[in-house]
């Protein structure tokens, strides 16, 4: 499909609404459907199943068949099965990437690049399946010791609503490739691209091996804390975080956490005004509303330039302009619902309230055809101070938080003084002065003289409550291993 040529979204949306386990579709034990919407418009995207507690019980059973026959397939041959995922990925990446738009409000460009890397990640983890190798342990001429590593079984992935097609699809890659069932419930917000891609997959994974379960906290809460889910994993906020960890207690299941960050943009004195005006701008994931863990919603600049980057940065963010989501041309999309509409709006509030003096944005966009969606313009406040509800609390929305600083020490005592610590940008032309802060900054992911981006194969995730794990590297695929050590002795008999 060309770049110009946009999908009905009539003829891409799921024709299945129930929940898909057990290599089929059912339909909720407790009969409840929730409507789904399109947070551009406000308008309704018809009703999806909300999976209760019995319905979880039933995957899981599924799932724990599924996997006895998963287990046992050649590595090679799930690596071939997961290709030929990621080839069904991408000849429906832009179907998936406008069903994305519709239901979540991000701009159908966006999700094009996210269907994209949900692809690379399935390929990315095929090619490490021969890669889950054990060692061997001298014991002396008489015995052999050695280590092999082992799939855990069911795995449950809870998902966020900001990129949720490329957290469905490649979230599921590392289990799978080692050898897993997953159960993967969407973001209640956002169903739909799930429940797609569950469509396009239905026949190529032995039946229970794949599952989707739409839902609420009921459905969430039973996955996190159910004896036969080996491993549960969170995108989402601290709090959600807590709630998992919580319910996991009870089994003792292992967990891996994304959350939340108020991560740092930190910009020394001898850092070119326009780079940082850029890079501020950048960080902070304005195409997606600022709904992203890892955007830098603090911007500390040195004194000797903070004047001349906050003059540039009404003109840097003037490129994001709300718009139509499922519009190829739209920079900036929606927010994903009202209730999260009006929470945003509650901290730029705030931020007005306390202080803080408006560069740019501040308020909602409801002209013409936005009028009845949930649009923020790009927010940029100055003169914050420390104290301020802006520069203290995640807001997952597009409002940055600038502040100006001159004593390096009291700085970085500024920016680890929250309990979060997921991502942060360092940036100076001196490299000793940036791998000095890199060093300080209490971050699971560090960029220095560059902003945002995420490789394949370097591991992401957070410290303090930012998380707990990390994806997007070979250490993923190992942590959804367990060893086993076997020890011969070769003479015992």
């Amino acid at each position: 499909m060309s770049n110009n040529e946009v999908p009905e979204l009539e003829t891409v949306l799921p024709s299945h609404r129930d929940l898909y386990y057990a290599g089929g579709w059912h339909a909720p034990a407790g009969g409840t459907y929730e409507d789904t919407g399109n947070p551009g418009t406000g308008e309704t995207l018809g009703a999806v199943a909300s999976a209760g507690s019995a319905d979880v019980d039933a995957a899981i059973a599924a799932a724990r068949t599924g996997f006895r026959e998963w287990r046992d397939v050649l590595p090679l041959e799930r690596a071939r099965i997961l290709k030929e995922i990621a080839a069904l990925l991408r000849k429906h990446g832009d179907e998936l990437a406008l069903i994305d738009a519709a239901n979540c409000g991000n701009p159908y460009g966006e999700m094009r690049g996210d269907a994209v890397i949900a692809a690379a990640q399935m390929d990315f983890f095929a090619g490490l399946v021969t890669e889950m190798k054990g060692d061997t342990i001298p014991m002396g001429p008489d015995r052999l010791n050695m280590t092999v590593r082992e799939p855990l079984g069911v795995v449950a992935r809870i998902l966020a609503f900001n990129h949720p097609f490329m957290f469905c699809g490649g979230k599921m890659a590392a289990p799978l490739a080692a050898g897993n069932a997953v159960i993967v419930k969407p973001p209640l917000q956002a169903p739909l691209s799930a429940l797609r891609l569950a469509e396009l997959v239905d026949g190529l994974l032995p039946a229970g091996v794949f599952s989707v379960l739409p839902g609420g906290t009921e459905a969430g809460a039973a996955l996190a804390s159910h004896p036969g889910v080996a491993k549960v994993t969170l995108i989402g906020s601290v709090g959600a975080g807590r709630a998992v960890m919580r319910a996991a207690s009870d089994t003792l299941k292992p967990v891996l956490l994304e959350l939340g960050g108020k991560n740092a943009l930190i910009a020394y004195p001898d850092s070119d005004p326009d780079k940082i005006a850029n890079a501020v701008v950048a960080g902070m994931n304005f195409g997606w509303c600022g709904q992203s863990c890892g955007s830098t919603s603090r911007a500390f600049l040195h004194e000797d330039i903070h004047d001349a980057v906050v003059e540039k940065l009404a003109k840097s963010v003037s490129r994001y302009v709300p718009g139509n989501p499922l519009d190829p041309a739209t920079s900036m999309g929606a927010l994903v619902s009202r209730a999260h509409f009006d929470r945003v709006m509650g901290y730029i509030e705030k931020g007005k309230a306390e202080g803080a003096r408006v560069v740019a944005g501040g308020h909602a966009v409801t002209e013409g055809r936005l009028a009845e969606g949930c649009f923020v313009a790009p927010t940029i406040f100055a003169d914050v101070t420390p104290e301020m509800t802006i520069a203290r609390e995640e807001i997952f929305g597009p409002v940055l938080a600038v502040r100006r600083w001159s004593d390096e020490a009291a700085m970085l005592d500024e920016v680890n003084g929250l309990d979060v610590g997921l991502t942060c940008a360092i940036w100076s032309r001196d490299l000793a002065t940036a791998h000095r802060a890199a060093s300080r900054v209490e971050a699971g992911f560090v960029w220095i003289n560059e902003v945002g981006r995420h490789f394949l194969g370097a591991p992401f995730g957070g410290v303090k409550q930012s998380g707990i794990g990390r994806e997007e590297g070979i250490g993923e695929l190992m942590s959804f291993t367990h060893e086993k050590n076997i020890h011969v002795h070769l003479a015992g008999q």
